[in-house]
């Protein structure tokens, strides 16, 4: 496993030459890549190049985005998919290896099976188009209930769900985003990671959760640095990563406006240091 940045996650703002620039000062293993970015260095030739610069500084490249909407309008998703090999091209020339997207945990019209299957059906086209480009997917279940209560019909927000889902739509590249607080929120245990491999894992988030609420109270946008509370048990999710041979990139996600208020050095630094003690 390796410490990665991503400066979106922490709620901080900087382009990404800088972003790999406060990684490297911090200590971080990796940067999370932005596609849009890459995309203006002026083609595939520039964009090579500058992926060797962040090499040399001794930084790996985290997740980028999936630039697709899977719940689009039909007509939107489908451009969304033409657009889609043109950017491929871009992250294959950074050299970036993974895209990570959330499943929606809820809908106010489309009950649980045909949601199932609109997810099943797209995602099987988007991981084609990746699988062909050599690019995982990574899919993250939203655990909250305060969230996913909130529209009429409740959708996968959970990992047995998501596993489930990863296994009907049966492409190899497709993986799990396990989030630590997702996986708190949902009511589960480092027994409920047991048996899962690195192929199984593309990314991994670590957080903690306010110790002023119950679990079904815990809000979404509402977390904690990791090891600042305690309620979630990060050594028991840690554990279960190590023992899966996950080798991917973890960062920190803590939704935290506060943030955003302190010197971005202070916060790098601490983060930085919560994900060393965490990866041990």
């Amino acid at each position: 496993m390796f410490s990665n940045l991503s400066m979106g996650a922490l709620g901080l703002t900087a382009d990404l030459p800088t972003a790999i620039d406060l990684a490297a000062k911090h200590g971080f293993g990796g940067v999370d890549p932005d596609l849009g970015y890459l995309s203006g260095l002026g083609g595939t030739s520039a964009v090579s190049e500058f992926a060797s610069s962040v090499s040399e500084k001794g930084l790996r490249w985290g997740m980028a985005g999936l630039p697709i909407n899977v719940t689009a309008p039909g007509t939107e998703f489908a451009q969304q998919l033409a657009e889609l090999p043109a950017k491929l091209e871009v992250l294959n020339a950074a050299g970036v290896t993974a895209v990570g997207t959330w499943v929606r945990p809820m809908h106010d019209e489309l009950p649980y099976r045909r949601n199932w299957a609109l997810h099943a059906s797209r995602l099987s086209l988007i991981a084609e188009l990746l699988a062909d480009s050599g690019i995982r997917l990574g899919l993250e279940y939203i655990g909250p209930k305060t969230f996913w209560s909130t529209e009429r019909f409740p959708f996968i927000h959970s990992l047995g769900e998501a596993l489930e889902l990863i296994v009907e739509v049966g492409a190899p590249n497709i993986g799990l985003i396990l989030d630590s607080y997702h996986w708190y929120t949902a009511g589960e245990s480092a027994d409920d990671l047991e048996g899962l491999s690195d192929a199984d894992i593309v990314s991994a988030d670590i957080n903690d959760a306010r110790d002023d609420r119950e679990r079904d109270e815990q809000q979404d946008l509402d977390r904690r640095l990791p090891g600042a509370t305690g309620v979630i048990d990060l050594d028991g999710f840690m554990s279960a990563l190590r023992a899966a041979g996950y080798d991917g990139p973890v960062k920190v996600e803590p939704f935290m406006k506060s943030l955003a208020e302190q010197p971005v050095d202070d916060v790098l630094a601490d983060v930085s240091a919560r994900l060393a003690k965490a990866i041990g």
